[in-house]
């Protein structure tokens, strides 16, 4: 077998078959029921204690979006039913140049707590006025009320010591204090994807699901009657964590190298921070083999990223991105035109797979929302894969359309920028008004 035909298999293993993607959507369906009525489930269905926004909030606020190792501040201003973003500032937890890192579990919360406070002290500086903050926290936590979530865990490869099993708000007020800031109050902890819903839901009708579709991935829904209210209250799925999917030897090699093997299942085979790392494993497997020219190289993790995946997508004459990725960051200078359009192809159905199957998780959704399909629906995506990936929107809705058919054709994806961080803004202000 040769390099190419080793690649070429490896397509055939990860791209998804239509019955798979049947019992992905029908999967997730049982897998929602479950868990809303506190039955086992791979889906926590978090509660968010939060509902769709009237469209009638006003005010300024301030917004943290922390969902990963690039936090972002902003103010944001809620008047006449829209939104107008003020003055913001975006800092990395991680220096590329090894300075600093508050992602490692060396780091303890108080200190990475009081970078996020120093960063909103220079933020609300000039403030006239207290503002209101919404903290968007994009990780797995038990919500205990509007102003109050525990984490979990850590995903996405974070490791802050002092952090899992704690109330981030308290982590976050904590760290204010310390900091002499008395000009903000936090007022609502949310996760992303219901910030991608708020945001949405404030600025146009009949959106009910939110979703995020970049490093990580999960996605959110308006549940019509929540069994804690019997009203309606946005759940936070945590959708990453559904462990209905088939694995292949590239997925497993991904997971036994991950901070937490054995879970985050789906999230590993759909979201941003793991597409390479399946690439990656299947060139593993070509070295194993002895089929990769040159010889084996020691490729770390990380080595490609949505970025460099995006590149190889490009169409260009005679496979120019590949070429690029294949010599700058794969150390792969050499390769032949078919061996360049095996590694293409590789990739397509690498990010392929991850658009069908967040798109066979929305059907099953859609089918719990409304069986019959007898309504129009919309579906609110932020998120570098579904803004920025060659072929990913088409890719969710060839994910649909297999699974729903012609009810698919009532079914709306719209892209809804910086939703996370607008949504926090939404969400302080509507609990601001609920006080």
């Amino acid at each position: 077998m040769s390099f190419s035909e080793l690649l070429e298999a490896a397509c055939t293993k990860i791209n998804p078959t239509p019955e798979s993607l049947q019992n992905v959507a029908a999967g997730f369906e049982e897998a929602m029921r479950a868990g809303l009525a506190g039955r086992p489930s791979s889906l926590p269905m978090l509660p968010s204690y939060i509902a769709r926004p009237t469209g009638a909030e006003r005010g300024e606020a301030l917004a943290v979006d922390f969902g990963g190792t690039n936090v972002r501040i902003l103010n944001v201003r809620l008047e006449d039913g829209k939104v107008r973003p003020g003055e913001s500032v975006r800092f990395s937890l991680k220096d590329p140049d090894g300075a600093y890192d508050f992602t490692r579990a060396e780091t303890r919360a108080e200190e990475l707590f009081d970078h996020i406070a120093g960063q909103i002290a220079n933020l609300a500086a000039g403030a006239s006025a207290p503002l209101p903050l919404g903290h968007t926290f994009s990780f797995p936590c038990r919500q205990e009320g509007i102003n109050r979530a525990v984490l979990l865990f850590w995903t996405k490869e974070f490791r802050t010591s002092g952090v899992e099993g704690k109330d981030v708000t308290a982590l976050l007020s904590e760290a204010l204090e310390r900091r002499g800031v008395r000009n903000v109050r936090p007022r609502a902890i949310i996760n992303d994807t219901v910030g991608t819903l708020l945001a949405a839901a404030y600025l146009y009708r009949g959106v009910e699901i939110g979703s995020i579709c970049g490093t990580g991935h999960n996605t959110c829904y308006l549940e019509p009657r929540h069994p804690l209210t019997g009203k309606p209250m946005i759940v936070n799925m945590e959708s990453g964590s559904f462990d209905g999917v088939v694995l292949t030897t590239f997925d497993r090699a991904v997971d036994e190298a991950s901070s937490r093997p054995g879970e985050q299942l789906i999230e590993k085979q759909v979201s941003g921070a793991y597409l390479g790392e399946v690439v990656l494993a299947a060139l593993r497997a070509a070295a194993a083999e002895g089929l990769l020219p040159g010889g084996p190289r020691d490729w770390e993790r990380g080595t490609l990223s949505g970025i460099d995946l995006a590149r190889v997508l490009e169409d260009e004459p005679g496979c120019a991105g590949a070429r690029s990725v294949a010599g700058d960051r794969l150390s792969l200078p050499g390769l032949t035109e078919q061996q360049l359009a095996a590694l293409r192809k590789l990739t397509e159905s690498v990010v392929g797979r991850s658009a069908w199957l967040v798109g066979a998780t929305y059907a099953g959704i859609l089918r719990y929302l409304d069986p019959g399909l007898r309504q129009n629906h919309v579906i609110a995506v932020d998120g570098s894969l579904y803004e920025k990936m060659p072929g990913y929107q088409a890719g969710i809705r060839a994910g649909l359309e297999a699974i729903l058919g012609a009810g698919a054709r009532g079914v709306e994806t719209r892209l809804v920028k910086d939703g996370s961080g607008i949504g926090a803004a939404i969400a302080a202000l509507v609990a601001e008004g609920q006080e």
